[in-house]
């Protein structure tokens, strides 16, 4: 691939609850903050929140979609988590392309929520072959 798209997203995915758990167990991250309503209510969000590494995944997913081969073996993703995600919430990732250097794109990437809040900011950057 020589050429990077401008503009890259993903349609929204509903982040249930069952995810939240099915992540849990893969991941090995029990944290109550994810998984026990009564622990949630008393932190500073007030109820559950979604484990950042699956909203993250977003990211990675569209790059993967975008320029498989090449994201998995050469890409990096550079990331702040800015907001909590909520079981219930409806995320999409998007990433703009900023420039292309070294044999690169490098790509604004986003994640954001139903309200358009994003939630996760950073930096994507994927080689390009000739």
């Amino acid at each position: 691939m020589s050429s990077a798209p401008e503009r890259l997203e993903t349609p929204p995915r509903l982040i249930t609850q069952g995810q939240v758990v099915e992540y849990a167990d893969a991941s090995g991250d029990h944290n109550p903050l994810h998984l026990d309503e009564e622990f949630a209510r008393g932190s500073p969000y007030g109820r559950p929140i979604v484990h950042g590494m699956l909203a993250l995944a977003m990211l990675s997913e569209m790059m993967t979609a975008s320029f498989g081969i090449a994201w998995l073996s050469g890409g990096r993703l550079k990331a702040r988590f800015r907001a909590p995600v909520f079981p219930g919430d409806a995320i999409r990732a998007s990433g703009t392309l900023k420039r292309i250097e070294g044999g690169a794109a490098v790509y604004e990437a986003v994640v954001a929520n139903q309200d358009g809040a994003s939630v996760i900011t950073g930096e994507a950057e994927v080689p390009l072959s000739g």
